[in-house]
């Protein structure tokens, strides 16, 4: 027989699982679009190369990602397995929406908006960390991504192709460059082991902290974080393989044509911003936008602003940016606020 708690925690790391495949999906398109799109990197070796890079970055460098979304944002003691599951399922099925459409979308801001819904309602939303280090976060790293690839594609390349024209072009072509492009990349799945998986184990690792009554600042709860991490992250890869391919072609090859240069240019870019923001303030961020702005000015650089946000794929970007989080956010109060009505929650004085 299973005991009740174990009845209690399998449901919150069902659905766990479930948003580490959702999410695996729309984190293909940030790490290998660029190698692909570049057609460097056959379609049906990037699951399996993105989930070991996956795991190996979220048990090096995801730690303080999962502290802050296991305890920064709503306190650890109220994520009992009914309010973890709450918050993991409407970030999923807010991913599961974006998948199906097509378009990646950001884990992070759907994640933090989700855990930010019943810690509002809970009068527990710890205000501070979300308005003045998370949100200027999203705001600030975008738009750098943006200005680091524009200066890069108008002023160092296109003046190294003036003064040495051709130059890139036979470079290109030499086979080492290949394995740049493809290092580069398993760089950027790293950055987002060290960021995103932790959108599903830290909630996870606060739950069983308080299931098994473990003081959560005690060293146990890095352990549980890691036990946490070794399950939740090879799901990566096989929402690599379900969701993958249709992502990594909308961004990859519909924005703008990459080249292998650029390619390696952009993925070095963001996933440096991503791992800068992970390891130093653990702040939860989007690698898909920074991964996208980066695109953006590339393409920008290459025709100009109009036809880059023009663009029918860019129009569906924002749209789904936009919308997916909020959607997180109201689905996760609302459910909330049910499971609280029908005496589930046990958390309010």
């Amino acid at each position: 027989m299973i005991s009740p708690m174990l009845n209690g925690l399998l449901l919150p790391f069902l659905v766990a699982m479930f948003l580490a495949i959702n999410m695996g999906g729309s984190g293909t398109s940030p790490s290998f679009a660029t190698a692909y799109g570049s057609g460097i990197l056959r379609r049906d070796l990037i699951p399996g190369l993105f989930g070991l890079c996956v795991l190996v970055g979220a048990l090096l460098a995801g730690k303080n990602t999962a502290i802050t979304l296991g305890k920064g944002i709503i306190p650890a003691e109220s994520l009992n397995y009914v309010l973890t599951t709450i918050i993991l399922f409407s970030v999923g099925i807010s991913l599961l929406f974006a998948n199906l459409l097509g378009v990646p979308q950001s884990t992070s801001q759907s994640t933090v908006l989700a855990l930010a819904a019943p810690a509002h309602y809970l009068g527990q939303l710890n205000s501070t960390k979300l308005f003045t280090e998370i949100i200027p976060t999203w705001i600030f790293l975008p738009i750098i991504s943006f200005g680091i690839m524009y200066l890069i594609a108008n002023v160092s390349i296109k003046r190294f192709d003036v003064k040495y024209p051709g130059y890139f072009q036979t470079f290109k072509r030499q086979s080492f460059f290949r394995w740049v492009v493809i290092i580069t990349s398993c760089y950027v799945a790293f950055s987002i082991g060290s960021n995103n998986v932790a959108n599903a184990s830290g909630p996870i690792a606060s739950m069983i902290t308080n299931e098994l009554h473990i003081n959560p600042t005690s060293n146990n709860f890095i352990l549980i974080m890691i036990l946490s991490t070794l399950i939740i992250a090879p799901s990566f890869g096989i929402g690599s393989s379900i969701f993958g391919r249709k992502l990594i072609v909308k961004t990859g090859t519909e924005i703008t044509e990459i080249g292998k240069v650029e390619a390696s240019i952009i993925s070095v870019i963001t996933a440096t911003l991503l791992l800068a923001a992970s390891i130093s303030r653990g702040i939860p961020t989007s690698l898909v936008q920074l991964n996208t702005f980066a695109i953006l000015a590339l393409s920008v650089s290459k025709k100009g602003w109009k036809e880059t946000f023009s663009n029918k794929v860019v129009k569906r970007l924002w749209l789904i940016w936009f919308i997916a989080p909020i959607f997180a956010f109201l689905l996760s109060y609302g459910l909330t606020v049910l499971a609280d009505h029908a005496g589930l929650l046990h958390l309010r004085n």
